[in-house]
């Protein structure tokens, strides 16, 4: 049974079919027409060769009736020309002539022609052997049709399969993507990963896991075992992979085995890799294409689920520091509270009197190193801490840095043993950051050892660099702590007892600001119970010539409030009244002629009357802050040379540089160091000299 053609195919049939008459008389046309019009086909007449060649390129043609003897272009010369056209090479040439040779039909044949009619023609003859030609025409239609409807329907069912295709890999990676996505857990998201990795693109799938070195840290399998069950080939294959981020299609030809090894990347990182196993003929390009694809999607998830679990960590450990802030913060309160209790009762013994002030001043210095520690991260964390080199001696930094904690050790029964390279080494760093990481050290290694221990301070001297570690037998760390020891707010022991104190910033404070000298730190300890050790490294020289350390001049308490003229004249200025209250008893004691103030305006006006030598200005004063009333005190007589101390709780960069331009000698930070601050208002103009040279 023949297939029956489309509607448009069998209309192209049914068209009439061309028939080119060509000859240069035109009575012969009339023959030829009246012989043919009972075949109901179309006629076309052309009265030369060029005039026929014009109609082949317009029209296709069953049959061309060629006459042999025309002028211009004979009838031969014409069939030539008409097989040149591709469009007209096996058309079906027939010459009509009166006369034929045997050496003109060999070179008609040689052209193409299927047949010669003599002339005159013979109706029935010309008839019959035209109507075969046509009907050899549309069957050869028909069947190019059908050729055409046949590659028309392989294309049509190559593009349903690929369109089907295309969508089974659209959903399919949709529904990996809905997997990947429920959770931003990592242990979940690498096993919804296997489960949509396999049996779809491999027979099993394993995922492996690295570090940051590229070295296999955890590897799970979809079923069976995992890397380790791979052959020795396959497993160096997955290395390469970590290594060079590159895709990698392992074959064992033996066993016909193939690994596809999909590296899992986050930036310029290897997380890990997808690993699919199969035969080999399974890894076509396309499921290839595709187990790419899904790594991809599977990279991006998983480093969402490692982001999301490191700020899940950081919140714990914020919210963990802010409990330990509140904690750390209220404990010096505690005392403090109860010795001025203590001082408010009636018939205090000065035993008593004395024991509660020293009370209140230890744990205020212990609240303001807090904050310090605090500011000082913060300042850190925005790259905002510059260093003041200078050229040290070793042995003199450690001698300041040891004598700020041995009063803690000696209270505790503790000893600092010390030893210091025989050479004379010279540091070129900040005096006052270098003192603070190794007071750090050595206080951390007080406080984590039990009473009567001994912490071991040990310097090394080799090839340009100085190495200080500082060594305890105390608590030790533990070995999974180890490696987060510097993070900032890291603490290993997070218990409501906490015994030991402190913010967990203080290692953060030492590696940065080692960081910062060019140096290094690093932590070792063999676990709980067994000591730990810090090892400070930095860049140092040896120097032959000894350097000396000038000690510091300061003014004897009693004579603090005696400048050249007499009693100084002060004016402080803050709107908490305690504060200025207590300041200013304290100024009298010492001697001075104090005034105060808690706003600007009454600031003003009193400098007018009081014509102070010292202003002790806060910032954050109501209405007009303390920066406006710096600069209006500049433009008083009263208040043009006098020494203008910013005393305020703000110490950021951005304060102290507005401090600078509003007029102010200097910029202090609440709680100020007494000593320091009486040492500077002892002589007023004698400071501001020193400010200027």
């Amino acid at each position: 049974m023949t297939a029956r053609l489309n509607p448009e195919a069998q209309a192209a049939l049914q068209e009439r079919a061309n028939i080119l008459v060509v000859d240069d008389l035109q009575e012969k046309h009339v023959v030829f027409r009246t012989i043919l019009e009972e075949l109901g086909e179309n006629i076309v007449s052309a009265r030369s060769g060029k005039e026929a060649l014009r109609y082949i390129l317009e029209m296709e043609f069953a049959v061309i009736l060629l006459d042999v003897n025309m002028p211009d272009i004979d009838g031969l010369e014409t069939a030539s020309l008409i097989r040149h056209y591709k469009k007209s090479a096996q058309t079906p040439i027939v010459f009509i002539t009166a006369y034929v040779d045997e050496l003109q039909a060999k070179r008609g044949y040689a052209l193409g022609a299927v047949d010669y009619i003599p002339s005159p023609v013979v109706p029935e003859v010309l008839r019959s052997k035209v109507r075969v030609f046509v009907e050899l025409h549309r069957m050869n239609r028909q069947l190019q049709l059908r050729a055409a409807e046949r590659e028309a329907l392989a294309r049509s069912e190559t593009a349903r399969v690929a369109a089907e295709e295309a969508i089974q890999r659209a959903d399919y990676l949709s529904d990996v993507s809905q997997r990947l996505s429920r959770s931003l857990n990592l242990e979940h998201t690498s096993r919804a990963l296997l489960d949509a990795a396999a049996p779809m693109l491999g027979e099993r799938a394993i995922l492996v896991l690295a570090d940051a070195d590229g070295h296999v840290t955890r590897s799970m399998a979809s079923t069976g075992k995992g890397l380790d069950d791979l052959p020795a080939g396959a497993q160096e294959a997955v290395g390469r992979t970590l290594r060079e981020r590159q895709f990698q299609l392992w074959h064992d030809d033996e066993t016909d085995l193939a690994l596809a090894i999909c590296p899992l990347t986050a930036g310029e990182r290897v997380r890990g890799a997808l690993l699919l196993e199969g035969p080999a003929r399974q890894f076509d390009g396309a499921r290839l294409a595709l187990a790419r694809e899904v790594a991809s999607r599977a990279s991006i998830a998983m480093e969402n689920a490692r982001l999301y679990s490191a700020v899940q960590e950081a919140d714990r450990r914020k919210n963990e520091f802010l409990a330990m802030l509140a904690h750390e913060l209220r404990n010096p309160l505690a005392p403090i509270r109860n010795a001025v209790h203590i001082m408010q009762g009636s018939d205090v013994a000065a035993p008593t009197m004395h024991w509660a002030r020293d009370v209140i001043s230890r744990q205020a210095d212990h609240m303001a190193r807090l904050i310090d520690d605090l500011l000082d991260v913060s300042r850190i964390v925005q790259g905002k801490v510059v260093v003041k080199p200078e050229r040290l001696h070793l042995a003199s930094l450690i001698e300041r840095s040891a004598e700020s904690t041995l009063p803690k050790m000696e209270s505790r029964g503790q000893q600092l043993r010390i030893q210091l390279p025989d050479e004379p080494v010279v540091i070129d760093g900040d005096p006052v950051r270098l003192a603070q990481v190794l007071s750090n050290l050595i206080n951390n290694a007080a406080k984590f050892s039990p009473q009567h221990a001994v912490i071991e301070l040990a310097a090394t001297y080799e090839g340009g660099m100085v190495a200080i570690t500082v060594r305890d037998e105390g608590a030790g760390i533990d070995p999974a702590f180890l490696p987060h020891i510097f993070d900032l707010f890291a603490q290993a022991d997070q218990s409501l007892d906490r015994s030991q104190g402190g913010l967990g910033i203080g290692l953060t404070l030492v590696k940065h600001l080692v960081e910062l000298h060019g140096g290094s730190v690093e932590a070792r300890s063999e676990g709980l119970g067994r000591g730990a050790e810090v090892t400070v490294r930095l860049p140092a020289l040896l120097d032959e010539q000894k350097v000396t350390v000038q000690p510091e001049e300061g003014a004897e308490a009693g004579n603090a409030g005696r400048g050249a003229n007499g009693p100084s004249r002060i004016l402080v200025v803050d709107d908490l009244v305690a504060s200025a209250e207590t300041l200013m008893t304290l100024l009298e004691m010492e001697g001075f002629e104090v005034r105060i103030a808690n706003e600007g305006m009454a600031a003003l006006k009193i400098a007018q009357e009081f014509r102070p030598d010292v202003v002790l200005l806060d910032i954050g004063l109501p209405g007009m802050n303390g920066f406006e009333v710096a600069h209006k005190l500049r433009e008083l007589p009263a208040g043009h040379d006098a020494l203008l101390i910013a005393l305020t709780g703000y110490g950021e960069a951005e304060s102290r540089s507005r401090s600078a331009e509003a007029g102010f000698d200097f910029h202090m930070v609440k709680p100020a160091d007494v000593n320091l601050l009486l040492q500077m208002i002892a002589d007023p103009q004698q400071s501001r000299s020193a400010k200027v040279a």
